[in-house]
């Protein structure tokens, strides 16, 4: 698909409630509004975006289980022929919810930052986030297990991991301990921590947010084909440092890296995913003009040479931070000076060679 007819991947951050307070959280859900909009009107969203054809459309949040009207969303892009999946902290997960998921979604993933309940709770702010996020998986599990003996369309569904410092060091316990109690996981992906919302922050930077070297470590074809070895067979393992998203606009115009539609949960459309910043509604405006809106802000001279100068991590999230100060709102900007400073874990120095 070409940028001028469209994204080929849409992110629909649902809402902003969540009963988690992770330190890393992109959208800083849980403490805001949570946006979310009626039933009625997300299908109308959904509509909007089946007239984008979209190969892809990803449910988030937030906690998108929380959301009234979910599943009637993911059957209308469903039936349009549009793939869904939807991003779960497993929190509010019921025996009907994976039932349910595994009838219209494509694919579920459950987010899981932690190999132990040490590691996976402090990360996600709650006490029995990791036990909630296991039992969701064991329910998917048992429903994926049901399916394939009745001959049903098969539930795909896997874990990801965002990867900060802390949790560095558990990889191979996903593979070895976490992954072999789901016998019908099929993937698992670890996603170097992206420097948006709260990750941005100079002290989460400082703490958390993975350096050059320990990105290189984690996508490198040794670690790669290390996870591989250990994870059980049939389950998929994937690294990525997430570098398409910096969106540099010498990379973009070469048509390496491909943009994706990033909505908000009232249906504001953001000009670029990461970076705060809207461009218009989609219940109000229509889906292909606010494409390309979003679009022509790559050509700013302000987000020109803010993003080409990005070379490393730190760079990338200085370049966010500049960025969501020039675009974002007033409530924007005073979100981001009631940021709060937290205390992280000491740095964790990948392995060499």
């Amino acid at each position: 698909m070409s940028v001028s007819s469209g994204p080929e991947v849409v992110v629909w951050d649902t809402t902003y409630a969540c009963p988690l307070r992770c330190s890393h959280c992109y959208s800083e859900s849980g403490r805001r509004p949570s946006r979310q909009l009626s039933p009625e009107d997300m299908l109308r969203v959904a509509d909007a975006l089946i007239s984008l054809g979209p190969r892809v459309v990803a449910l988030s949040g937030g906690e998108p289980l929380l959301v009234k009207g979910l599943f009637e969303v993911a059957g209308r892009l469903s039936r349009a022929g549009v793939k869904t999946a939807v991003y779960t902290s497993g929190w509010v997960m019921e025996p009907w919810m994976a039932d349910g998921l595994a009838q219209v979604f494509d694919e579920v993933i459950v987010s899981l930052d932690g190999a132990t309940a040490q590691v996976h709770d402090r990360i996600r702010g709650r006490r029995g986030s990791f036990d909630r996020a296991l039992s969701a998986l064991t329910m998917l599990s048992g429903v994926a297990r049901e399916r394939r003996r009745q001959g049903l369309r098969p539930l795909w569904f896997g874990i990801d991991c965002v990867v900060v410092r802390s949790n560095l060091p558990q990889l191979e316990e996903f593979c070895t301990a976490i992954a072999p109690r789901f016998p019908e996981l099929r993937t698992i992906t670890f996603n170097a921590a992206v420097p948006e919302g709260l990750a941005s922050r100079p002290e989460f930077c400082r703490f958390e947010l993975l350096d050059d070297d320990q990105v290189a470590w984690l996508t490198s074809p040794a670690m790669v084909a290390r996870l591989r070895e250990l994870a059980p067979e049939g389950v998929r393992v994937h690294t990525t440092d997430n570098q398409n998203l910096v969106m540099r606009p010498d990379r973009f115009a070469r048509g390496v890296d491909s943009l994706v539609m990033q909505i908000e949960p009232d249906g504001d459309v953001r000009a670029l995913p990461v970076y705060e910043g809207t461009v218009g509604n989609i219940l109000q405006e229509s889906p292909l003009d606010l494409w390309h809106r979003g679009v022509s802000r790559l050509s700013d001279p302000f987000v020109v040479e803010t993003l080409s100068a990005v070379r490393t991590m730190q760079d990338w999230a200085e370049a966010v931070r500049r960025l969501d100060y020039r675009f974002g709102s007033a409530e924007v900007r005073s979100r981001i000076d009631r940021r709060s400073v937290r205390t992280n874990p000491p740095e964790f120095t990948a392995p060499v060679g």
